[in-house]
């Protein structure tokens, strides 16, 4: 059996290859580019890499052309977390040297003695892959989006709250396109106070507003002329100049997650798995692409439902030594997957009555807080999420959540 370690950096790789015994076969230092990977599929084919019996490789990344040129075929490729790979580095040397050839050589001894503890990328469709990157791109560009909107109105109430107190009543406020018109037609409050009703009516259409038009205008005229305290002038004008750099930012965030949501809208519902994860409540098309998108469309990806729930974050972890022991939150997770199921539960607990008294029944018994009970909710949502995947069946709330039989009983009575 022959094993294959690469330690990838940004335009140069090392490769090691090494044999049952330890013994170091080959190592090439290879550049990022087609002709690195040529030398990199000659060297795996010269040492007996083929179709039918490929080379395991061990990598610390998950991502880039080089992973997608060694997931061709049927090979096995270890993504190997750095600090794991720092740890096994110990194993071998204490004198703390480092090298990128060592590096590799560790990896490539990761796979020959641990291979079995460790898990290769899992086998997705290229359709979920697509549906991954779309949904993780449109997730940062909302998470870019509200970090931008926060920003802005910081500034405005250093200098404008005007400003705010005109776009409180919309929902989204500041990322809502009639808020960009009229702060780009009046960037300081005293060029706000000095507008008139048909430039403020001009700015809403603009924006692409088609009805309440005289009225929000007429608002946005009595709030503007209304007694604000001001900064001095020159640190106004200044304040106005930064704020529109910064509005250029938000607006070109605002653009780019809405387009990435609408190539998540096309994307999504072309897949197999959409119909069963769109029948679970509180699942829409931008989360339900989001948790595709982290436990992929691999059915052999996860042991069991266990598996995914430790994934996920939404399982507890015990903690034992002596005599002490506790149960507290997973810490090391999924993120992304996590931070989905957080708005999946809060949005199940009012579209399904099973979710909201499976909630409920910790909270009203004051066993658990908010965040506790939403967590157990998740835990329980997505366990029932991987039977319905692995048996290909819809969401039943009967099934799910079934009537206690206390509540059937005083039901029956």
């Amino acid at each position: 059996m022959i094993y294959c370690g690469i330690d990838w950096a940004e335009r140069t790789h090392d490769v090691a290859l090494v044999d049952d015994s330890g013994q170091l076969l080959a190592k090439r230092h290879i550049t990022d580019d087609a002709v690195g990977y040529k030398i990199l599929l000659d060297l795996l084919a010269e040492y007996g890499d083929t179709e039918e019996s490929p080379i395991p490789v061990a990598i610390e990344t998950s991502r880039g052309l080089l992973v997608a040129v060694l997931r061709t075929g049927k090979r096995q490729v270890f993504a190997i977390n750095p600090m794991a790979a720092a740890r096994y580095r110990d194993r071998h040397s204490v004198s703390r040297k480092k090298s990128d050839p060592g590096d590799a050589l560790v990896l490539a001894n990761v796979l020959r003695t641990d291979m079995h503890a460790h898990r290769p990328l899992a086998n997705d469709s290229d359709l979920a892959r697509a549906v991954a990157v779309l949904a993780r791109a449109q997730q940062d560009a909302t998470w870019n989006r509200q970090q931008l909107s926060n920003q802005l109105r910081s500034l405005l109430r250093e200098y404008y709250p005007a400003a705010l107190a005109a776009v409180e009543s919309w929902k989204n406020g500041l990322c809502r396109s009639e808020a960009h018109e009229i702060l780009k037609l009046a960037p300081t409050p005293t060029t706000a106070a000095r507008l008139t009703r048909t430039q403020l009516q001009a700015a809403l259409k603009r924006a692409g507003r088609q009805r309440g038009i005289a009225a929000d205008a007429e608002r946005l005229r009595e709030v503007f002329r209304a007694d604000w305290a001001h900064q001095p002038e020159l640190v106004e004008v200044a304040l106005g100049k930064q704020m529109l750099a910064l509005l250029i930012q938000l607006e070109a965030a605002c653009s780019a997650a809405d387009n990435l949501a609408e190539a998540v809208e096309e994307a999504f519902p072309q897949h197999p798995d959409a119909e069963i994860i769109l029948s679970f409540p509180g699942l829409g098309t931008q989360l339900g692409a989001r948790v595709i998108a982290e436990i992929g469309d691999d059915r052999q990806r996860f042991a069991d439902a266990r598996g995914l729930k430790a994934y996920a974050g939404a399982s507890p972890i015990t903690r034992a030594s002596g005599k002490k022991s506790s149960v507290t939150r997973r810490w090391v997770k999924n993120d992304r997957l996590n931070h989905a199921g957080y708005l999946w539960a809060f949005s199940a607990i009012t579209a399904s009555p099973g979710a909201k008294a499976h909630y409920r029944r910790p909270r009203d018994n004051h066993a658990d807080w908010h965040a506790a009970a939403q967590r157990n909710l998740f835990n329980r949502m997505i366990g029932q999420l991987y039977h319905c995947l692995q048996h290909n069946e819809r969401f039943d709330e009967l099934a799910a959540f079934p009537t206690p039989p206390s509540v059937a009983e005083t039901a029956a009575a």
